[in-house]
């Protein structure tokens, strides 16, 4: 039909076209703006002394004494000290602005629609990954089919990538080791 409004094989004419059953398609979009600083300062110290006095050291005060050299004090002193002193900050930045498509996989009994939706892009051997799931409410959903990740409840977003830039970042597994080894 020219010049009609109605199209073959459209969902409905009056009917919203926002997303409210399972398979239905959202935008949504995902804009975080966040900061944060940890500063922590630690200091811990013990110390300990512990008395011991064996009489004639269970029989073997001669065997012991030489072996080491001469007479053993059947009173034996055990101490020990440790001192712990750390600080730490954190200071992260995060700026991120993303769209995703997701799709209504349950629709729950009170009527509110959880969604799933993931994301790929491959840049210059570079690969992005972007995964969404959470629970919204309907009502929250735009006109035009769009929600904002801050009316998602439960939101899981991961956001990560991996590809040459990424291996560059991380430290080498012999680093890693030794960083786990080491207590300096």
């Amino acid at each position: 039909m020219m010049g009609s409004l109605w199209r073959p094989g459209s969902r409905t004419f009056f009917r919203d076209q926002r997303a409210r059953t399972v398979g239905d398609l959202l935008t949504v979009e995902i804009e975080i703006d966040d900061s944060a600083q940890f500063d922590n300062r630690l200091e811990l110290e013990r110390e300990s002394k512990q008395n011991l006095n064996l009489p004639f050291l269970m029989g073997l005060q001669g065997a012991l004494g030489k072996a080491f050299g001469g007479a053993l004090d059947p009173a034996l002193e055990l101490g020990g000290g440790s001192t712990s002193n750390g600080t730490g900050r954190v200071r992260r930045t995060e700026k991120i602005r993303l769209q995703l498509a997701a799709t209504v996989v349950r629709v729950l009994p009170s009527g509110n629609l959880e969604i799933a939706g993931s994301q790929e892009i491959r840049v210059n051997n570079e690969l992005r990954e972007l995964q969404l799931r959470g629970m919204i409410r309907p009502e929250d959903i735009r006109p035009n089919n769009r929600i904002a990740s801050e009316k998602i409840a439960e939101a899981r977003i991961a956001y990560g990538g991996r590809g040459v830039s990424s291996d560059l970042q991380r430290p080498r597994w012999g680093q890693q080791i030794i960083e786990r080894v080491l207590p300096y």
